[in-house]
């Protein structure tokens, strides 16, 4: 017999998260200001109005104009907005930076969420804007929302990616065509300790990059302060081109790197997880 086939339209899947949402009564949505939580955020606002709320961590791992951008967004959905302080790097274990540094930061920010509830908005669901595709990578951060009970509305509904950047653009969010942006200690490759110093060397780096005409892009932190850019592949031979080149590696050698490099593979999300040994145990 087969299975009945699931209705994935976006009129569908749009009605199903604002309906999901409707059940929750009470949401507070953990936003970072990207695509995801953008739109968790504005279908939020869509079906609770006040009683949905946007809030933003604040820590060195977060890139200059991501909490700019984030109020901005904040206040284009008109959702009420605040932020909070995280402390993961205060935590040994987040520092240590091992494959699993995601939950540590993940689970600092829900408990820091959760006082938040406690304080300002009770009985409120945390959401986050984790979707179907997430799951496909190494994310041990779910597993911090998992025991925070924190739910997933775009993946209970059965959104993709694709889905949330059509939603996005339907709304028309300011950040429907905005790259993926996660935080910057996730640059720094797995067993070299995290430091505000790191991050913010990198967060330097990769502005300089994006004056250079660059949207997507990672400088990747690799032991004895070697960087490795990452662009598109289509802008790796304006790179090497030797005023081109020259002018980044000064700059770079400025900001702390002791070592410049150009990735020839090009610009991938989460190519450190290339690193992870998968035969050891760890948190899913």
């Amino acid at each position: 017999m087969t299975a009945p086939t699931v209705d994935s339209s976006p009129a569908v899947l749009r009605e199903r998260l604002l309906v999901v949402l409707r059940g929750m009564r009470r949401v507070v949505v953990a936003f970072s200001g990207g695509v995801d939580s953008a739109v968790v955020a504005a279908a939020a606002f869509r079906a609770l109005g006040t009683d949905a709320r946007a809030v933003t961590g604040v820590s060195p791992s977060l890139a200059t104009g991501e909490l700019d951008e984030a109020r901005r967004v904040a206040e284009f959905i008109g959702i009420q907005h605040r932020t909070i302080e995280t402390r993961e790097f205060a935590d040994p274990a987040y520092l240590a930076n091992a494959p699993d540094r995601c939950y540590h930061c993940k689970s600092e920010l829900y408990v820091r969420l959760e006082a938040e509830l406690v304080e300002q908005f009770a009985d409120a669901v945390i959401v986050n804007g984790a979707n179907l595709d997430d799951r496909g990578d190494y994310r041990p951060g779910m597993t911090a929302a998992a025991e925070h009970r924190v739910r997933s509305p775009l993946a209970e509904c059965g959104f993709t990616k694709a889905d949330v950047r059509a939603l996005a653009a339907e709304w028309h969010l300011p950040v429907s065509d905005k790259p993926a942006a996660p935080c910057l200690s996730s640059r720094i490759a797995y067993g070299e300790e995290v430091t505000p110093q790191r991050t913010a060397m990198i967060d330097a780096a990769e502005r300089f990059l994006r004056e250079q005409g660059l949207r997507e892009l990672r400088v990747r932190y690799h032991r004895g302060d070697l960087a490795r850019l990452e662009v598109p592949a289509g802008a790796i031979a304006r790179l090497a081109e030797p005023a081109v080149r020259r002018a980044i590696v000064e700059r770079l050698r400025t900001l702390g790197f002791k070592f410049v490099t150009l990735d020839l593979e090009g610009f991938r999300s989460g190519s450190l997880n290339q690193l992870v040994d998968l035969s050891l145990p760890r948190r899913e």
